[in-house]
């Protein structure tokens, strides 16, 4: 089955999924009933939204709850800043809501016509058109995500071989920065070649998928969060962190968009060695959980907060790279990461509307410290909807 294929296979089971129970065990997990808790989930979220009116502000996306807060806080997306403004249209489209998921969608298309802000151009329009693409097919979804896709890649720099992340940064970090979540955008750009795009954006995309596999890790294959190079030359000059404990720990959502990216790039392109590079990354990770719950500190350094958001991540990663590889024990993986982020103390259940609690944004920052995100929510509905997939097409064998 193909990625086009297997997403719109996913959106069906979401709005038809009690038809389709798999693995139903007496009070255990089931990915069918995690599935129908995030639906409940996401009409109370939209119910919260409205006005007296019945009205939804379409502008205005959820994006955390506090710890202490039991309700979404909102950040709106007619500014380029909003980093998350495509992961509640994309929970939308995977939820089934397709309406709705249309409505928060169409704020976010101005961005793929204009300069270009940062590489989290990528995420939004991935989270929202992309998500959206794969279940109408929309001739409209598609022009815009191959003009998203060239604006993202005219951050490429050549001499680097990588794009530059973040723009406003370049004089802080002394060159040009490429962060690992970057790798995650990548993905904007191999559809769109695949799609009607120019070839050179796969060009772009695996150059800046080899740079950073030279470039961006440890021996031991634990990643830096940045890279930087000379603008001007290209040479790589020094790696450091931005969200992590330190320069030389590793940073759990950073090893997380490393897993999810070399795995979504070998399955763009079959090119064995970024399979090869995928399970180096994830290996690196596995092995350095610090228990049985699989749930990860933010920094694999501390041993303070934990980050579920990094989790559920790896789980949507593992869960393809179970299929990609053949290898059933990432499969045992990514079930036990979403069989201990179902239950207490990671469920949100009725204390919030958000699906799980427990993620951390920004440590050194002090933002987003034990909140619920959305982009937790996104990663952990589709690690569910790829599980329910993967027990689909192992039942019919």
């Amino acid at each position: 089955m193909n990625h086009k294929t297997a997403i719109a296979t996913l959106l069906i089971l979401a709005t038809s999924i009690t038809a389709c129970v798999t693995e139903k065990n007496d009070g255990g997990f089931s990915a069918e009933r995690q599935v129908e808790y995030c639906q409940q989930q996401v009409e109370r979220t939209l119910s919260e939204l409205r006005d007296s009116t019945g009205r939804i502000d379409y502008v205005m996306t959820p994006r955390n709850i506090g710890p202490q807060e039991h309700h979404w806080n909102l950040r709106r997306v007619d500014t380029p800043e909003e980093w998350c403004a495509g992961f509640f249209p994309g929970i939308l489209w995977m939820a089934g809501d397709s309406i709705e998921a249309a409505r928060f969608t169409e704020k976010l298309r101005y961005l793929a016509y204009q300069p270009v802000y940062d590489h989290d151009l990528g995420f939004i329009m991935i989270g929202s058109f992309l998500k959206g693409w794969e279940q109408n097919q929309s001739e409209d979804y598609k022009q815009v995500l191959l003009a998203a896709a060239d604006t993202l890649a005219t951050l490429f720099n050549p001499k680097a071989g990588t794009m530059l992340s973040w723009p406003r940064n370049v004089r802080m970090f002394g060159g040009h920065n490429t962060i690992m979540d970057n790798m995650i955008n990548l993905e904007l750009l191999l559809w769109a070649s695949q799609h009607g795009g120019s070839p050179r954006l796969k060009e772009i995309a695996m150059t800046h998928a080899d740079t950073t596999m030279s470039c961006h890790f440890r021996n031991d294959a634990t990643s830096y969060h940045v890279a930087v190079y000379d603008s001007i030359t290209g040479e790589h000059k020094y790696n450091c962190t931005h969200q992590g404990a330190g320069d030389e720990t590793m940073w759990a959502r950073g090893q997380a968009w490393a897993i999810y990216g070399y795995t979504m790039v070998y399955q763009y392109t079959h090119e064995k060695r970024y399979l090869d590079w995928a399970e180096k990354v994830t290996d690196a990770y596995l092995s350095s959980l610090p228990d049985s719950t699989r749930i990860p500190y933010w920094d694999f350094s501390r041993d303070d907060f934990r980050d579920a958001s990094a989790a559920a991540i790896v789980a949507s990663a593992l869960v393809n790279l179970s299929e990609l590889s053949g290898k059933k024990a990432y499969l045992d993986e990514a079930k036990t990461m979403l069989e201990n982020l179902s239950k207490p103390p990671y469920i949100s259940g009725k204390e919030k509307p958000s699906f799980i609690m427990h993620s951390v944004g920004n440590m050194p920052a002090g933002t987003e410290i034990d909140y619920s995100i959305n982009y937790a929510d996104y990663y952990y509905l589709e690690a569910l909807l790829r599980l329910i997939e993967i027990q689909e097409k192992n039942a019919k064998k």
